[in-house]
């Protein structure tokens, strides 16, 4: 009988990329991958470090692991795992810990499956996770999530990502387009680009400093991949987003319009102290000139709520810029302090109540811009790729602007890109649509 493991993932899009890659590991040494509700041999816990709730709900993983199989070998990995492994080590039931360049070697820790009383740790100094490991997920998804990048060298107050993942680094594009072709080969529609901050691809190529080519570079390249119909860039600082790129957007076939830009405050004042690399005006100037080309397209921004020392005016500040920008959704992150960050250090710390009033005022407006953005594009014909869970009788997909929609449950729709016509939004805040006749794609 073949030993079976089973994986949690926690955390972002690159998180899952890499418990996909690791898990293709496993299978080469026989192990059977089942899910994480089943009785396995080896539960794997790919941890994130970003929000404190992630930091809570990894006990809660571990017990319910213990609950499928008391007797199963229990490891944590990723950023959590680099940044507190002791931690996680002494949390009853974890029996390894491995840091930012063991991950990938987990096979080779498994000689030995017997429960141990506390958990071993393996993790390095971050100065030596300054190789790079490619990834990608695929199985249960219509869309396959490509790392092109990792690490990152800025050195924003509030966070912990260059500790947990060291510097910034990037994928050869060589191997990115051997990647995206084995993808293209599983019938996988749409690819979503992934990294810690992925416009920075380049540095870190050759495994120094020096690089060939750029962001720009990669977004041309794969755009040539046959038989992906759909490229998404994920995440991709203001900064680093450059007209070049956007035009280039604005003409693919393969790229769709739409951009995910972090901007975290719309207060200069806060932006400088937690030493973001622009300010407002350029994050101005960027929505314009999507809206300019795309006007169709649409943009995710994340914020934060509740940086040290924000006042009322300062978050006043940021909701009004949010509200007048031409933007279709928003992801709030709630502050909270993490270990060996400048941030921690700083006064002022704002009371969590506040925090969380702000956070629910955020979503609020979050909420009403996407409706906004889903009403602005009623009548429009688009192309929708169908998703492959029946979720309550339904069948839901997305347009290529990102824009959510669903139908009666349909298997024959799954994974497939059809043409329609968007029109009318439901009671849950989905869109509904007609079916353009002869509207199948792939």
């Amino acid at each position: 009988m073949n030993k079976k493991v089973a994986f949690y993932t926690l955390g972002c899009k690159l998180n899952f990329s890499e418990t996909s890659t690791i898990a293709r590991s496993f299978e080469k040494e026989d192990f059977e991958r089942v899910d994480f509700s089943q009785k396995a041999d080896i539960y794997v816990i790919n941890t994130c470090s970003v929000t404190e709730n992630a930091d809570k709900r990894f006990k809660t993983i571990v017990k319910q692991a213990q609950k499928n199989n008391p007797e199963a070998f229990v490891a944590a990995i990723g950023c959590y795992a680099q940044l507190k492994p002791e931690e996680l080590a002494a949390v009853d039931g974890v029996d390894l810990v491995l840091g930012a360049t063991e991950k990938f070697k987990l096979t080779d820790y498994l000689n030995d499956l017997s429960k141990n009383d506390k958990g071993e740790v393996h993790s390095c100094e971050i100065e030596d996770a300054d190789f790079y490991v490619g990834s990608y997920a695929i199985g249960d998804r219509t869309r396959a999530f490509l790392k092109v990048q990792d690490g990152c060298d800025y050195k924003c107050t509030y966070c912990t990502i260059p500790l947990a993942r060291g510097i910034s680094r990037s994928d050869t594009l060589e191997n990115v387009l051997h990647n995206a072709r084995e993808i293209a080969s599983k019938d996988i529609k749409e690819i979503v680009l992934t990294g810690v901050n992925i416009g920075d691809y380049g540095k870190g190529e050759f495994g120094n400093k020096k690089h060939e080519h750029t962001f720009l570079d990669l977004v041309k390249a794969l755009d040539t991949v046959e038989g992906i119909h759909r490229l998404r860039i994920s995440s991709i600082e203001p900064n680093l987003l450059k007209n070049e790129t956007i035009d280039f957007v604005a003409e693919s076939t393969a790229f769709v319009p739409h951009f995910h830009i972090p901007l975290q405050s719309g207060s200069d004042e806060i932006l400088k102290q937690m030493r973001r690399r622009y300010l407002t005006n350029l994050y101005v100037d960027r929505v314009k000139r999507i809206k300019e080309t795309m006007p169709h397209a649409c943009i995710g921004v994340d914020v934060i709520v509740g940086f040290p020392g924000e006042t009322d005016e300062h978050f006043l500040e940021t909701y009004h810029f949010l509200n007048e920008l031409d933007i279709s959704y928003l992801h709030v992150f709630t502050y909270s302090e993490r270990d060996n960050t400048l941030a921690a250090e700083m006064g002022s710390p704002v009371p969590k109540n506040i925090r969380s009033k702000r956070s629910k005022m955020l979503r609020g407006l979050s909420v009403k811009k996407r409706r906004a953005f889903y009403e602005s594009q009623l009548g429009s014909e688009r192309t929708v790729l169908f998703e492959g869970e029946n979720k309550s009788g339904y069948i839901h997909g997305f347009t290529e602007n990102y824009v959510k929609v669903k139908a009666p449950w349909n298997p024959d729709l799954v994974n497939t890109l059809h043409k329609v016509t968007l029109s009318s939004i439901d009671e849950d805040g989905l869109v509904r649509f007609e079916f353009v006749p002869d509207n199948i794609m792939a």
